[in-house]
This record gives C-alpha cells, structure tokens and sequence, in this order.
C-alpha cells in the first residue's frame, strides 16, 4: 500500500470506528506525558503531535495548561474527529494539519517547534527514502534545544499493526538516524497492552537537539 491515497483511506476507514475499538487506544498516555513534563516546558511551548490519530494525549496536554498544541495526521477523518472531541471537552480549538510525513507539503512551513511528539507513526514507514523524508522533517523544524519525543514499536515487538508491515526500532537506530545534533536525554522499553489485551512492546525515547 505505497500510494498516498491508498494509505489516507486505510486509516480514514480505520478511524470510522469508536476510539476505543481501535488496537491502538490509549485511555491514559502516561509514559508520553512522563517524558513531555520532563523537559520542563513552558506552557505557551509549541508542541507538535505527528501520526496524532484521536489521541488522548491533547486532552492531557491541555489539563497540565499547555496551550500552543498542533496535531498531524494523514487522515482528515480523524484530525475531525480529535478536532471536534477537545472543543467540545475543553473548549479549544485544536490546530490540525492534515499532511503526509514522509512528502509534506504543509508541515515543511512551520515555524520551528519546541517539542515533536510521535507515538507509533514513524514504524510505519517501511522504505528508506520514507524514512528519510520524516527525519529530515525534524531536521528542518525542531528549534535548536528543542526535543524529539518518539515511542515505537521495539525490536521485540509486534510485526504489523492495523494490517500494516512495521519497522521495528532500538534505541541506537533512532540515534543514527536523528544525528549527532540530537542528544539521547532518556529512554525505556514499556509493554503497551491493547484494548484487547494484547501485548505490544514499544521504546520509548526522548532527544534534545544541541
């Protein structure tokens, strides 16, 4: 499934479902948060959640007062649906930008940002030119002492998802691939259990950018 559009309605399909029937559901992203607080943030920080989904991290993120969110997502289906959910709970209107990592035609234009956050988007993308494109990305927007905040599927863990082939990732492979302007600040293995109980591996990471 290399065509973007192919991809784009996979995962509109996919986000026709109620949240908690999604594989990927996480009712509380602790481990996410636990790095974000730790890099001891201002509040007006402008933090980024690439592969975003209909993630409940936003809500989390607006009741520790952060307030300079912007979400990603190839599927507009969900970045309505997350859209919709946090100003109706918290009244904020979520910037969504609705764009493709690895050919982004919007994300490109930002304004540096403070923090990137991708749980479990980036083993997705299978082929090195893809990867490349995404690291690139971070590259060019992640401001200088800002942070790259990515959880992903570990070298142990589960071979697809949402019927999709996954890369798998430790530690060293994300370093090689950030370079040496990235400094590892922190990083566990955490076993994520699915809504239906499955076991899923990840590693989690937490980069500052010298």
């Amino acid at each position: 499934m290399n065509n973007p559009k192919d991809l784009q309605s996979h995962w509109n399909t996919a986000y026709n479902k109620e949240d908690q029937k999604l594989g990927w559901f996480e009712e509380n992203p602790a481990q996410t948060m636990q790095l974000i607080e730790s890099c001891k943030l201002e509040t007006d920080a402008k933090i980024l959640n690439v592969g975003v989904g209909t993630t409940t991290l936003i809500e989390a993120l607006l009741d520790k007062g952060y307030t300079n969110l912007i979400a990603n997502d190839l599927s507009p289906v969900a970045l309505k649906k997350l859209k919709d959910r946090i100003l109706k709970s918290h009244g904020y209107t979520l910037n969504c930008i609705a764009d493709d990592l690895t050919n982004p035609t919007l994300l490109q234009n930002l304004e540096p940002i403070d923090v990137w956050v991708d749980r479990a988007v980036l083993h997705f993308f299978l082929k090195e030119e893809e990867q490349r494109a995404y690291f690139n990305l971070i590259k060019n927007i992640v401001s200088k002492n800002g942070y790259v905040l990515i959880a992903v599927f570990s070298l142990v863990g589960a071979p697809k998802c949402c019927g999709l082939d996954l890369k798998r990732y430790n530690v060293e492979m994300l370093q090689n691939s950030l370079g040496a302007d990235f400094q590892l600040i922190d990083s566990f293995n955490h076993t994520f259990i699915n809504p239906f109980g499955g076991e899923r591996p990840y590693i989690y990471t937490l980069f500052k950018r010298c």
